[in-house]
């Protein structure tokens, strides 16, 4: 599986991203029978789940980020998106992407920055 994420940067807090990680290589068959999800990892941390989506779009977030990330799929494309609003510090991180559960091959992810 190989997954491209996208989208990072630096914003301030209270600001708005949207990440995308597209999977061009995956047959799209073998991609619409994955559950897809976002991962991140804070300096010194370990990984933590963000959000995952089901093929017919059934959602679920970590508690940090309910109500202030929203995950989405275009299956036509093979690409999964996180649209995170009223960014604080603490989501500083460099985010991925993977199935759900997550396969051992980990794509390069993207860094997101926000200052406070």
């Amino acid at each position: 599986v190989q997954l491209q994420a996208s989208g990072g940067g630096l914003v301030q807090a209270g600001g708005s991203l949207r990440l995308s990680c597209a999977a061009p290589r995956m047959i799209t068959s073998v991609y619409n029978s994955y559950e897809m999800a976002w991962y991140r990892q804070a300096p010194g941390k370990e990984r933590e789940s963000v959000a995952s989506i089901t093929f017919r779009g059934a959602t679920n977030y970590s508690d940090s980020v309910k109500g202030r990330f929203t995950i989405s799929r275009d299956n036509s494309k093979k690409t999964v998106y996180l649209q995170m609003n009223s960014l604080k510090s603490e989501d500083t991180s460099v985010y991925y992407c993977n199935t759900n559960p997550p396969s051992k091959k980990w794509g390069q992810g993207t860094l997101v920055t926000v200052s406070s």
